[in-house]
């Protein structure tokens, strides 16, 4: 075999009058058809020859495997030589090493051409410019590899310091955003916001908010919700600007907590998807968690502080950061499915429902029954929520009695319960009574539908029924239902469950 190394694989060389092979060539660098598949397709008929794109470890990237002459190849593989033509009797072969200067001298790939032919000019010269244009290519398709891999590992980041802020790890998370995002987490406070749109858009809507809050907020796409992105901004002008965002966007949904410290990032989470489903119902498709009256806020506090502080007492002889953790979980727990959960914390749905199940026995409960859920949702968020003793509220001053029961005779919380059930009597159908059955039966719809004598789905319109009556999402466990169940509660359509005492 004969061979001989060129002087240069892209080298000038005088231009045929048959210009029509350059113009199809050019064509490949148009934006709709950049894709050296196609190049090296569009190769073999302009040359009559067999072409082969391999990289620079043999692996086969466009047209055919060819039998190539080791040493040769080699030598253009690490640069020694910049190209190659060889003669064996029966073909006649070009190899033109493309570069790749991004990843070092010895990498890029090798465009191999073999014909029965020798090459004359036209053809060489179809072949150099070929190579050239698959370099170009070729470092376009690593570039924006690169970007993806860039991306995704910025999104990965964002989700990790949400994790971090979910179980309280405040200290953790600033460190992790302060080599990217310096200042993005200084302050001590911030505002967490759920907009929902259809989760084919979510990349989009999710740069929307990153624009729309110029930078200075924690975007990340939702691990559990395919159609939410989570926006944490400390900056108060966040909410104005995803409102614009939201309006007139059809199927797009702003949900806004209050602001919390960022240790209560959970706490706020859930408040915004407690907004979100308000937001569903609104003219201008956002609301924000401060705008209902929740029955907590109706309660005496120091006695809602007393009787919750009696309910996780059993939690507190656990080390601080195992306490911190179990009552994380089984916050996120209550308020979504194990699944959700576990992808929001980023563990495993067996490690949720382990820690839930530790902190049912810690309590003597049963997270089965739907009051029970209720309960230990409200002595988690007010655990979660209020110091020892606000600034409104120096004293528990009478003593705070410590049972549930006491606490849902409150006057206030009574009238606020019957006010709110009371709006579902203006319906023609008993959504009212179809909802109490269904909440006595852990909001099972088979089981409702057996007591009542009804069909299961009639169970399920109903109960969909009231949720824009009464303002709030009943089928997606939550606060929400969790609300709605202390007001049956309160009217004494629901026994009281016995925990705290």
């Amino acid at each position: 075999m004969a061979g001989r190394a060129d002087e240069s694989p892209h080298a000038q060389q005088p231009h045929d009058t048959d210009s029509a092979w350059a113009e199809q060539l050019l064509d490949h660098l148009r934006p709709a058809g950049r894709e050296p598949r196609r190049v090296v397709g569009w190769l073999g008929p302009a040359v009559r020859a067999t072409v082969c794109l391999q990289d620079a470890h043999g692996g086969l990237l466009a047209g055919e495997r060819l039998p190539l002459d080791e040493t040769v190849l080699a030598d253009v593989v690490t640069g020694r030589i910049s190209s190659a033509a060889l003669e064996d009797g029966e073909r006649h072969v070009r190899m033109v090493r493309i570069r790749h200067p991004e990843q070092g001298p010895a990498a890029g790939a090798v465009l191999a051409v073999a014909r029965p032919e020798p090459f004359d000019r036209r053809a060489a010269e179809i072949v150099n410019r070929t190579a050239g244009v698959l370099e170009l290519l070729l470092r376009e398709r690593e570039l924006t590899e690169a970007g993806r891999r860039l991306r995704r590992a910025t999104a990965d980041l964002r989700l990790a310091i949400l994790q971090l802020l979910m179980v309280e790890d405040t200290v953790s998370a600033r460190r992790v955003a302060a080599g990217l995002w310096p200042g993005l987490l200084e302050e001590d406070s911030a505002r967490v916001y759920v907009v929902e749109g259809p989760p084919a858009e979510r990349d989009t809507l999710a740069d929307a908010c990153a624009d729309a809050t110029d930078g200075e907020a924690l975007v990340v796409r939702c691990p559990a919700m395919d159609g939410h992105v989570i926006v944490v901004s400390p900056k108060p002008s966040a909410g104005e600007r995803l409102r614009s965002l939201v309006d007139g966007r059809p199927g797009t949904f702003l949900g806004g907590s209050l602001r919390q410290r960022l240790a209560r990032t959970a706490t706020a989470y859930r408040q915004a998807i407690s907004a979100l489903a308000v937001a569903r119902f609104r003219p201008d498709q956002a609301a924000v968690y401060a705008e209902r009256t929740h029955p907590e806020r109706l309660m005496h506090p120091a006695a809602l502080r007393a009787w919750s502080a009696g309910v996780l007492r059993p939690l507190d002889r656990l080390p601080h950061h195992i306490r911190a953790e179990l009552l994380a979980t089984t916050r996120l727990g209550l308020e979504f499915t194990a699944v959700s959960a576990a992808k929001v914390l980023g563990v495993s749905r067996n490690t949720v429902r382990a820690r839930m199940d530790r902190v049912e026995a810690l309590l003597g409960t049963d997270f089965s029954d739907l009051t029970t859920r209720a309960a230990a949702h409200l002595a988690l968020n007010t655990e979660a929520t209020q110091d020892p003793y606000g600034p409104d509220d120096p004293a528990p001053d009478p003593p705070a009695p410590a049972r549930l029961g006491d606490l849902l005779a409150s006057t206030a919380l009574r009238a606020w319960a019957r006010d709110l059930l009371r709006r579902l009597d203006g319906d023609g159908r008993d959504l009212r009574g179809t909802l109490r059955a269904w909440l006595a039966a852990d909001s099972n719809a088979e089981r409702t539908a057996r007591d009542l004598g009804v069909h299961a789905q009639t169970v399920r319109e109903h109960v969909r029924a009231a949720e824009p009556v009464l303002e709030r999402q009943l089928l997606a466990m939550g606060s929400d239902l969790y609300e709605v169940v202390l007001a049956h509660l309160a009217t004494g359509a629901l026994a009281v469950p016995a925990l705290g005492g």
